[in-house]
């Protein structure tokens, strides 16, 4: 886990939920652009979570690594599951649906950078 990681990502997800709440605003439905933007963090996540595999495969793990593997496993889902839930609404509240998805991954990643440095990794 690096911080070079962890800023694009936390960009990459506050822009999609502001991108998501202007879409509610708007009274529109999630769009090509909510869609790239939310592969963009999902790619963020998957080299995240290989780069976190790889260091642990190489001896280094946080102290509380069950908690770290959810963190790491859900933060890849909440993505995935946003965009599902989005497309699937057929109200102005996509938008805010990924929002949410959004601003979770947002907090998410910087709490697996804190679980990986209190180990001292």
């Amino acid at each position: 886990m690096t911080l070079v990681l962890v800023i694009p990502a936390t960009a990459v997800a506050v822009l999609l939920t502001l991108l998501g709440l202007a879409s509610t605003v708007a009274g529109r439905r999630i769009g090509l652009l909510h869609l790239v933007g939310a592969g963009v963090l999902e790619a963020l996540l998957v080299v995240q979570a290989v780069v976190a595999g790889v260091a642990m495969a190489g001896g280094d793990a946080p102290a509380d690594t069950p908690t770290f593997l959810g963190y790491l496993f859900g933060v890849l889902l909440i993505p995935v599951a946003g965009v599902l839930w989005a497309r699937s609404e057929h109200t102005r509240w996509a938008g805010t649906v990924l929002a949410v998805a959004s601003a979770a991954v947002g907090v998410m990643v910087w709490r697996l950078l804190q679980l990986w440095e209190t180990a001292g990794a």
